[in-house]
This record gives C-alpha cells, sequence and structure tokens, in this order.
C-alpha cells in the first residue's frame, strides 16, 4: 500500500502476470492501472514493495517439481558416486528425490539449462500507469524470495554463490541504476564455500526474510528460528538475539518482527510461522495431531536470553474450509507493520484473524473474517494483508483474490 495505490504481486499464473497496480482512491471501486507481464514463463514476482517512486519486485524460479529437484542434482550424484562406488541410476536418484523414475530426464535437462533469470527488479513508477525498468539485478539460484527497503537500503532474501539456502544481502538502492553490495549476513553452516558445515539437511535452516525496525533487523529463518541482527554498522550486520522452537514445532518460522513500542515496560517481537503444504495423502496423515502453524509472542527486552511468551493457535473447527486446501489450514503472515497492538494474521484456509496482544501472555482475537474461495479453488488460501492510511484493510487470497474490508475495534 502507498496513498492511493496498492501493489499486488502474483504467483505463477497463466496470463504470466508480475505486479498489478490499482487506484484504490475510491476503495468500493478499485480498478487497474498497469499491469506488468513477464518475459519469462519460469520465474514469478509475487512480493512488491513500494518507497516513493521507487517500486522493487522479486523474481524467483516457479516452484515446479522439476525445476527445484535440478538444483539439488548435482551434489546429490556427487553423494551417491562416493557411497556407492559408481554412477547411481535413474532409480537411485529418484529415491533420493522423491520424484519418478520417470521424471529423471527432464530433471537432468533442467540441469543443463541453470535458471538465470533470479534476483530483483526495480521501477520508476512515478507514472503508476507506466512502471519503467531500471534494472534486473541477478543475484543467484532460484532468486530472490521476500524482502524489506527503505528509501536508502534494500533488505533482500536470496540465494548466492557458495551458500546453501537464502542469506541476507544488503544493497544501497540510492542510485537504482547502480547499485552496491553493501553487507551480507548468514547462518552459521550456510557458506559452504568458506569450510562451513551445516548442521541440518538441505535448506531446513535459511533467511526467509529479515524486517528492519531501527538499527536492528528482524529475522525469520525457516526451521532456523529467529534472529536479531544489529545493523547500527551496515557494512557489519551481527547477531546479538535467536531463539529457535524447532524442534518440537515442526512449522517453519516466517516473518519476526519486533512491535515498535513497549508494552506494559517490556519489548515484544511477534513471530508467524507457515503452514508448509502437504503434498500427498500420506504427509496429510503424518501431520494429524500436531499443532498447526501459529503466532508466538516474544519477550526481547534481554536479547541474550529472548523468551516465549505465548502462542495463538486456530482450531480447524475456526473455518469451514480448514481441510478443502490440502495441509494449508494453519498461519502464514501478518501486517509487517504496527501502530497499536492489534496485529493482522493470514491464515490460509483460516482467512483474516485480527488478535489483540495487549496482555503479551494472552493474545485473544477480536475479529476474523474467512473469504469465499476463489472460482475454481476448493478453499481459500488467505495469504498477505496491509492497511491503508484510513485503516481499511486489503486481504489477498492466492487464488487470486482481493478483499477490501472495514474492521471497527469492539468497545472494551
Amino acid at each position: 500500500m502507498d496513498g492511493d495505490y496498492a501493489y499486488i504481486g502474483h504467483l505463477p499464473n497463466k496470463q504470466d502476470l508480475g505486479t498489478t497496480i490499482l487506484d484504490i482512491s475510491d476503495p468500493r471501486k478499485p480498478h487497474i492501472v498497469s499491469q506488468i507481464v513477464l518475459d519469462d514463463p519460469g520465474s514469478h514476482s509475487h512480493k512488491a514493495r513500494v518507497i516513493g517512486d521507487i517500486m522493487i519486485v522479486n523474481s524467483e524460479r516457479n516452484m515446479t517439481a522439476i525445476g527445484r529437484k535440478a538444483d539439488e542434482l548435482p551434489k546429490l550424484r556427487t553423494r551417491l558416486r562416493d557411497e556407492l562406488g559408481r554412477d547411481p541410476t535413474h532409480a537411485e536418484l529418484a529415491e533420493e528425490l522423491a520424484v519418478k523414475e520417470s521424471d529423471i530426464p527432464a530433471v537432468e535437462a533442467a540441469e543443463k539449462t541453470p535458471y538465470e533469470q533470479g534476483g530483483f527488479k526495480i521501477y520508476d513508477v512515478s507514472d503508476r500507469s507506466k512502471p519503467r525498468l531500471i534494472t534486473h539485478h541477478r543475484t543467484h539460484g532460484r532468486g530472490v524470495h521476500r524482502f524489506d527497503m527503505d528509501a536508502n537500503y534494500a533488505y533482500i532474501s536470496t540465494e548466492m554463490p557458495g551458500y546453501i539456502g537464502n542469506i541476507l544481502v544488503i544493497y544501497d538502492i540510492r542510485n537504482p541504476a547502480k547499485l552496491e553490495e553493501v553487507s551480507r549476513w548468514w547462518l552459521p553452516g550456510q557458506h559452504i564455500a568458506g569450510s562451513e558445515k551445516p548442521s541440518w539437511p538441505g535448506r531446513q535452516h535459511r533467511l526467509h526474510h529479515a524486517l528492519r525496525n531501527g538499527d536492528r533487523l528482524w529475522a525469520g529463518c525457516w526451521h532456523g528460528g529467529v534472529r536479531v541482527i544489529d545493523v547500527s554498522d551496515i557494512r557489519k550486520p551481527r547477531t546479538i538475539g535467536e531463539y529457535n522452537y524447532h524442534p518440537p514445532f515442526a512449522e517453519p518460522s516466517h516473518t519476526f518482527m519486533g512491535v515498535p513500542f513497549p508494552i506494559d515496560g517490556r519489548q515484544i517481537a511477534l513471530a508467524i510461522d507457515e503452514e508448509d503444504q502437504a503434498h500427498s495423502a500420506e504427509e496429510m496423515a503424518r501431520r494429524r495431531g500436531r499443532p498447526h502453524g501459529c503466532l508466538w509472542v516474544f519477550d526481547v527486552t534481554d536479547l541474550p536470553n529472548v523468551q516465549p511468551l505465548a502462542i495463538f493457535e486456530l482450531s480447524e473447527l475456526d473455518s469451514p474450509w480448514s481441510r478443502a486446501a490440502p495441509g494449508r489450514f494453519g498461519a502464514h503472515q501478518f501486517r509487517e507493520r504496527m501502530t497499536d497492538t492489534l496485529v493482522y494474521c493470514t491464515w490460509f484456509a483460516g482467512g483474516l484473524r485480527i488478535v489483540d496482544i495487549a496482555d503479551p501472555a494472552a493474545p485473544r482475537e477480536v475479529g476474523h473474517f474467512i473469504p469465499e474461495p476463489p472460482r475454481g479453488q476448493p478453499g481459500p488460501l488467505t495469504n498477505d494483508v496491509d492497511l491503508d492510511e484510513h485503516g481499511l484493510i486489503y486481504l489477498v487470497d492466492r487464488g487470486p483474490g482481493l478483499n477490501i474490508l472495514e474492521f471497527k475495534r469492539p468497545s472494551a
């Protein structure tokens, strides 16, 4: 959201849409001002941020089974050669990659044509009807997922050569036509080119994205939990706080945010998990009985000793669609800014949940909205949320779909 405009990024779609700019000056009649169509059908740009007349969107490889498996093939082939003393068969590769043996030729073909579009794009949107591309900055691997930005810097979550999984790369964007990489931050174990060895399998520990508040970045690190990063020296980011609740909680840490004001004399932070997707009936059966992705409340007054205070979770009885969208009932994201104690959370098939943390040890729901499923979808997949300057809520579904809502806070 930015003034009279909303910027919506799209997941892979038949129209190859990247970003849609909406005029929301009349929120009852939003209309499309412009749309950016991607020139690469293997990419998507599902995130957009705007500061002034500068818009940044991500460029990330589509989440196809074949394309993502091709990334894993070189390392897997080397490991199996060492273990077996010979070249692995297609059947052995398929078993390790969890694909069909008949899929391996397509995986090998994708390996020979590596993805080269990953990164982020910067647009001049001074004329919202005609976004102008300034630069497409390539990074590496699968490319950029989420990110944060301000008038001076972009805080990019991306893969980079020599690292396993996404790390943080900070860019100076004051001259958007000539970007400068300022610094990097990663979890110990990610820098494999620097002889670090991860203690986890694959990409389980990695940066999802980091949000800046003052001189700190708040980073969700997937199965690595959460981290607080000091950027008072922007060229030397350093970890000053951490907490990892994996295990026993199985769903990965998506977003971490410091509350910008104290509550009851304590500094509070919030994390929200992403209900990871189940890809089969067997996987859904294994998930039964375990907690869904949820909202976490932390006391971060003493950063070397971060303490959990509470979680907020929904019952499957709280949505008629809880089992209609396979494996995607739990939490996903919250609005990444706060002006009071309300937290606006997206809950996939649970819709929008508005949670009050005035008592950080006892978060309570004060409102909710569950949209109808978009056409052709078995249930809603509520993905992102933001508020405009008038307090109206903009709720985006992966369907795709957009709902504009008004919330009147109940009186105490």
